[in-house]
């Protein structure tokens, strides 16, 4: 595959983003994300609205906000309106089999797309689309995801959860990611990292290394140590098998892009209840509890500190 992709949250080193906050899911209406900071009080006016309010079907495209009505022109189906925090309206959209949340201002006049945080770190909007979106099926790609090259890392014996991440060796949030779950694998946590190579050239040797090496995870957790020094393959192994792991990370990236991530790290995990849940993008260190099903874990590296 000649596809190359950014990492979920940035357009490159992530030491230049301004945005550290995780795109929970990729928008396929509008591409701009941006992201609406609002104050700590809007938390509990949020839980008023999800315990009294329903959503409400939107009414003919007269009644709509003038922003909203200029979707509706350009295709855009309008699912259902609902009241959220601030004063502001949430809009659920749907193109092509795609749900997205949009958000209008009191006004009516101003559009807002991407994640609402309030100022203590929460992220409002993924409240938003776990009420309102319709849940996609992902059980069936999830059984796929068993099948991946990938590298197993953390607890061996009876995990108290399973997580997969699709990752690059180039990306630098999938760095971050592996940072932030060392304690969590220390407490419990099992790691299956399903490599692609889709960022940089240098990707595929990368991951081809790894992926052919008689002790997967050393290997990884080598190459993590020293992300971003410089490498030199050391590997040897027939054309034969270069071509089977690459076919493989071929696949792999295939499966991503069923599981719609535009880009890694892309997490996948089952809670209790056997539901499936994603997360696009690095997430802040208060959202790894709901991902890993632990305790949140003491995190003290310095490169993670704008993740708190």
């Amino acid at each position: 595959m000649n596809t190359r992709r950014f990492c979920a949250t940035c357009c490159g080193d992530p030491s230049s983003a301004n945005e550290t906050f995780p795109l929970r899911m990729s928008n396929p209406i509008f591409r701009k994300p941006k992201i609406a900071v609002l104050s700590a009080a809007c938390a509990g006016t949020l839980l008023t609205f999800l315990c009294i309010a329903e959503p409400s079907m939107a009414g003919g495209a007269s009644e709509y906000p003038g922003v909203i009505q200029d979707a509706v022109k350009n295709g855009i189906i309008i699912v259902k309106s609902f009241p959220a925090a601030s004063g502001l309206t949430g809009w659920v959209l749907e193109r092509d089999g795609e749900h997205s949340i949009v958000y209008t201002t009191g006004d009516r006049k101003t559009m807002l797309i991407g994640n609402l945080v309030t100022d203590n770190g929460k992220i409002l909007s993924a409240e938003y689309e776990d009420r309102y979106i319709p849940k996609a099926d992902f059980s069936g790609l999830y059984a796929e995801l068993e099948k991946t090259p990938q590298v197993v890392e953390g607890t061996q014996a009876n995990p108290k959860r399973v997580l997969y991440i699709f990752t690059d060796p180039e990306c630098p949030y999938c760095h971050l990611a592996w940072k932030a779950l060392q304690p969590y694998e220390a407490a419990g946590l099992q790691v299956r990292w399903v490599m692609v190579a889709v960022i940089k050239p240098s990707s595929l040797p990368k991951a081809v290394e790894i992926l052919g090496s008689a002790d997967k995870t050393a290997t990884f957790r080598s190459m993590e140590s020293n992300h971003g020094k410089p490498w030199t393959a050391t590997l040897k192994m027939e054309p034969g098998k270069a071509a089977s792991i690459q076919k493989g990370l071929e696949s792999n990236a295939i499966l991503m892009e069923r599981f719609k991530f535009g880009g890694t790290p892309g997490f996948v995990w089952k809670d209790e209840k056997g539901e499936v849940h994603l997360q696009a993008g690095m997430p802040k260190l208060s959202e790894l509890t709901r991902i890993t099903g632990l305790p949140r874990q003491k995190i003290s590296d310095p490169e993670l500190a704008r993740f708190q």
